[in-house]
């Protein structure tokens, strides 16, 4: 019966707080439309401009490096549980390796300008 009274307060609440943050979330932001945001396009692009503008690919490189630092952090996410096996040593190692490589990565694009949005 306890079992049953408490799984009900826990439905409860968190229905209560979803209900509460969606309300909230209609009723926060101030909707102010300008031009930018009535454009189609919001990524800064003139859409009735000319379609064959240079793209820069700085923008790309950066987003590349992006994911490659976001995926090798993901790698270290298993860390704090792998600390439960037997030897710890071993995960420590490795987890001391991937953070020197994305140091280093992240040192060598920094001195090669990879990182600097304008030229």
């Amino acid at each position: 019966m306890l079992m049953l009274v408490s799984l009900t307060i826990f439905v409860s609440l968190t229905i209560l707080i979803v209900l509460v943050l969606a309300l909230v979330s209609f009723w926060l932001p101030l909707i102010k439309p300008d031009t930018e945001k009535l454009s189609p396009y919001e990524c800064g692009f003139d859409p009735l401009g000319s379609a064959r503008l240079p793209y820069s690919m700085r923008f790309f490189l950066v987003a590349i490096l992006f994911l490659l630092f976001d995926l090798e952090i993901a790698l270290l996410l298993p860390s704090p549980w792998a600390m439960q096996l037997p030897d710890p040593t071993m995960t420590t190692l490795w987890a001391s390796i991937i953070l020197f490589l994305l140091t280093v990565g992240f040192i060598y694009e920094w001195l090669q300008g990879g990182l600097e949005w304008a030229e």
